[in-house]
């Protein structure tokens, strides 16, 4: 039977199907009320891991979960990502791994987040103007002052993990990958074997009409919906995949949950496996 608990290490163990904070709405009015409903209902349903970002909304989706979910219940990790600002020439994000920036935005995600460590903090992407060892070493400081617990990547290569396991310990990887686009399949594998946590963005995909008609063909034997389908097929995919669906709804958030609870045939597996669409 599969897992349905990834443990990082003896101090921390997650359910393997989170929830992505992105789509969120965070303007104030009824959209963002019902965000905070949909957040705090997620966490009554088990939802242990949440992923969010300073670039979602400069701060302001971290600001929305804390607003939600603020004093945390114990066992929730919150994970969030540095690493993009708004620092092009025009005011517009751009990556930006200097170490005077990283730090600021751990700091400013502290406050926001109302912690007083970030359990999980990644690298949203490698900014490639700036030395990848002072981008970790930036981070592997702010373990060692507390401020952070684990460092995880994003959007990274099979030699880009590589590289940056040499420098600092790598709790994660954050890449994009599903039933039809599997890229990153190397990246999966080589976190599999290190036993690295895989968050797959992007974790749900329609894909052709050809993938969608077989997606809803196995949705359809087996009584799930196709989201729940794709959702398990990642599950079984790798003891290391933890799948972080977002949505802004109270129906899809309970349908994604329920995809735990469905278990996917060999046959029906294969069907999905042979979907792989190239990029």
């Amino acid at each position: 039977m599969t897992s349905t608990v990834f443990r990082f290490d003896q101090g921390l163990a997650v359910r393997r199907l989170g929830f992505g904070a992105m789509h969120l709405p965070t303007e104030p009015g009824p959209a963002h009320e019902a965000a905070l409903t949909v957040v705090r209902r997620a966490v009554e349903l088990g939802v242990t891991l949440i992923d969010t970002a300073y670039l979602y909304g400069g701060g302001a989706n971290e600001e929305l979960l804390a607003e939600a979910l603020h004093p945390y219940p114990d066992g929730l990790l919150i994970t969030t990502k540095v690493g993009v600002a708004r620092s092009g020439a025009g005011g517009e994000w751009k990556l930006d791994g200097r170490p005077a920036v990283l730090r600021t935005q751990v700091e400013q995600g502290l406050r926001r987040l109302r912690l007083e460590r970030i359990e999980l903090l990644q690298l949203h992407r490698i900014d490639p103007e700036t030395p990848l060892a002072d981008q970790l070493g930036t981070l592997r400081d702010l373990r060692a002052e507390g401020k952070i617990g684990r460092i995880g990547l994003s959007e990274v290569t099979v030699a880009e993990l590589d590289q940056a396991r040499r420098i600092v310990d790598v709790a994660s990887v954050q890449n994009r990958y599903n039933v039809l686009d599997r890229e990153h399949e190397p990246v999966l594998e080589a976190c599999e074997r290190a036993g690295i946590a895989f968050l797959p963005w992007r974790p749900v995909a329609a894909g052709s009409s050809g993938a969608k008609a077989e997606i809803a063909a196995v949705a359809a034997e087996v009584g799930a919906t196709p989201t729940q389908v794709l959702l398990a097929w990642l599950l079984g995919r790798s003891p290391v995949m933890l799948p972080i669906p977002g949505t802004a709804r109270l129906d899809h958030l309970e349908e994604n949950l329920a995809a735990e609870g469905l278990h996917l045939g060999q046959t029906h597996r294969a069907r999905l496996d042979r979907l792989h669409e190239p990029a």
